[in-house]
């Protein structure tokens, strides 16, 4: 993407999709416990090598896992979703809906479309629906995990 097309782009919703911070404290001492297990398995390094590597590898495993972004971008009379790398122009969006989580389990299990694309997040309830119309694309509609879908909603039709 070239800067004068970056700096003309408005950013109407953006939410990362990260993992709930009480994820840290488990995914954390896990890495510990591993190394505690560690050091007492392998007695030829020193301690402090088990830890120096497992707590870090924990930490970039739980920022990996958060790292996809749902956006809502706008500019040169375009609008366009993005999830991750992806992205859909709102002129080829037919409908859009918010699943909440109660139907969450129903959209992902036997109605699901295997041509569907789906950014799935077990750690956000909600989800956003947008159906296509674009015969060029055989993929029937995206449902994305948000944690506020009716701003994303809102974000798009506005």
């Amino acid at each position: 993407m070239s800067d004068t097309r970056a700096a003309s782009q408005t950013v109407r919703y953006r939410e990362r999709l990260s993992v709930p911070l009480w994820w840290w404290l488990p995914g954390l001492g896990l890495a510990a416990l591993i190394a505690l297990e560690f050091n007492q398995g392998v007695r030829v390094l020193p301690d402090w090598v088990a830890y120096a590597v497992l707590l870090p590898v924990a930490a970039v495993a739980l920022v990996a896992l958060g790292r996809t972004e749902l956006r809502v971008v706008s500019g040169g009379g375009d609008t366009e979703l993005w999830v991750g790398d992806a992205h859909l122009p709102v002129s080829v969006i037919a409908r859009s809906a918010a699943v909440p989580r109660t139907a969450k389990s129903a959209a992902l299990g036997r109605q699901l479309d295997p041509a569907a694309y789906v950014v799935h997040k077990a750690w956000v309830g909600p989800m956003v629906l947008v159906v296509l119309d674009d015969p060029e694309d055989p993929t029937p509609y995206w449902l994305v995990s948000s944690r506020r879908p009716e701003k994303v909603l809102a974000a798009l039709r506005a």
